[in-house]
């Protein structure tokens, strides 16, 4: 297992030897548990994968940890 939702917290845990595209993967697919509780498993698998194929096409990487920059709604 390389990941875990609880729903009841909307926390997500995640390996923390995953590095890279698999983190991402794991990532994606933990909230998208959170977002979608209803959803079948092969469903969140095949939606995460698409979405880590299409964020790590764009060439995001995970590489820099400063949070100065909102996001759209104003937090950081």
């Amino acid at each position: 297992m390389y990941g875990f939702a609880n729903l009841g917290d909307n926390e997500i845990e995640i390996d923390v030897r995953l590095k890279g595209k698999k983190h991402l993967e794991i990532m994606l697919h933990e909230c998208l548990h959170i977002l979608y509780p209803e959803a079948e498993e092969d469903e969140i698998v095949r939606n995460s994968i698409i979405l880590t194929n299409t964020i790590w096409w764009e060439h995001y990487r995970r590489v820099d940890n400063n949070n100065s920059t909102p996001l759209q709604d104003g937090t950081i």
